[in-house]
């Protein structure tokens, strides 16, 4: 059965850069993404590409010779998609393709494909388009050649009209159309969240892939959609959560990334709004990965661009059951310690220690490992929260007659 799903796979290369502004051991940390964005998407990376430049070639985004080179490859091998770490323009989309004769997709297109690919309701599918259309709406040309095309008329725009320009009017009616869609969506969404009463309202948020879902169904006894993929969850999940018989609602929200495209951020901004309107975070962080403290910073990033970062958080290292540090020997001069050897007690001792113990956990969400731990700093934050909104609250303040009495 595994052999015939990587038989399928379609066979794929990427390409990335070293700049200035991007080390060689950064560049191999994006590729290392893209190839699982790659995966998830159904393809299979044969090879990596790059190159050291000052910046990109505005024409072919990597050099002439590179550029010879990938083509040959290509050829030799039956690759069937280049995909380019970085968001191409549509100058250089336009040049590379007609080089490659091949797929050419840039990070950017590769995520909007996973997205339509996960998109379960009408809701994240019309979203998912209207990011489609406003990426695609600049790359027109050569691209739509499947549209109609409309030759004048009556009623029509005139035979002045060139094809491209028809495109382009088909295209950003589609979008103006889709906005109009989300608008109503939106409301109606808006109006659910209003039914919801005064309860408190946690989210969980943090990087693709760190185990939300995961979390979610083993706190709220759920069954959201589960996989070791990227952008398992697009639809956000909102379910009533007990923990001590204190009731608060629970959502999981569509993983961040790096590099997340604008379309989709604006997309998706009433998606967000679950986070916005959240009296709580739970940011979890899969702390098995080499790269976490990358992924907290770009979660802390479209926390700070949706106006959310000033919210109650609590930090959830999850998946302590994967974490491996690399053996230090003390006594070996030679070898620089870096956190790459950090066990987990390390890593409390660094700057996790300043966020203080009531708002870090460490956990695993799939061996419910320290899961008591984390279900009573959740209740005495939601408490917390509780008590602000309701003061005399017969279950958190058995003798609230008398505080009723004495006011």
């Amino acid at each position: 059965m595994l052999e015939k799903e990587v038989i399928d796979f379609e066979k794929s290369i990427i390409v990335g850069i070293v700049t200035q502004n991007q080390s060689e051991e950064k560049l191999n940390e994006y590729l290392d993404e893209l190839e699982f964005l790659t995966y998830t998407a159904g393809g299979t990376v044969i090879k990596r590409f790059s190159q050291k430049m000052d910046k990109p070639n505005p024409k072919t985004f990597v050099g002439t010779g590179k550029l010879e080179e990938i083509k040959y490859f290509i050829k030799d091998n039956d690759i069937k998609t280049v995909i380019f770490d970085d968001e191409l323009t549509p100058s250089q989309s336009k040049n590379i393709t007609k080089e490659l004769d091949c797929k050419v997709l840039d990070r950017t297109n590769l995520i909007l494909d996973i997205f339509a690919q996960r998109a379960e309701t009408s809701y994240a599918r019309t979203q998912v388009e209207l990011a489609q259309c406003q990426y695609l709406l600049p790359r027109l040309t050569g691209m739509w050649t499947h549209l109609e095309r409309q030759k004048g008329g009556i009623g029509m725009r005139g035979p002045g009209e060139t094809e491209i320009e028809t495109d382009r009017r088909i295209v950003r009616d589609r979008i103006s159309l889709l906005k109009d869609k989300i608008k109503v969506i939106d409301k109606q969404m808006a109006t659910q969240r209003s039914n919801r009463g005064a309860m408190v309202r946690v989210a969980l948020v943090g990087y693709t892939n760190v185990g939300k879902s995961t979390l979610m169904n083993a706190v709220g006894k759920s069954d959201v959609f589960v996989e070791n993929k990227l952008f398992a969850t697009l639809d956000t999940t909102v379910r009533k959560t007990v923990i001590k018989n204190l009731p608060f609602l629970l959502s999981d929200t569509v993983g961040f990334i790096r590099k997340l495209p604008t379309q989709l951020v604006e997309s998706f901004k009433s998606t967000l709004d679950e986070v916005r309107e959240a009296d709580l975070l739970l940011h979890v962080v899969d702390i098995s990965h080499p790269d976490f403290e990358d992924h907290i910073a770009s979660v802390n990033q479209i926390l700070q661009d949706i106006k959310s970062a000033d919210k109650p958080t609590i930090m959830v290292f999850n998946k302590i059951d994967a974490f491996k540090s690399v053996y230090f020997d003390e006594n070996d001069l030679s070898v620089e310690k870096t956190t790459k050897h950090y066990t987990l007690d390390d890593w409390k001792k660094t700057w996790m220690s300043k966020l203080g113990e009531s708002k870090t956990l460490f956990i695993s969400a799939t061996e419910k490992a320290n899961f008591e731990e984390f279900r009573e700093k959740v209740y005495e934050a939601v408490r917390e929260i509780h008590i602000t909104r309701f003061p005399y609250n017969k279950f958190l303040y058995p003798d609230y007659k008398d505080a009723v009495e004495n006011e």
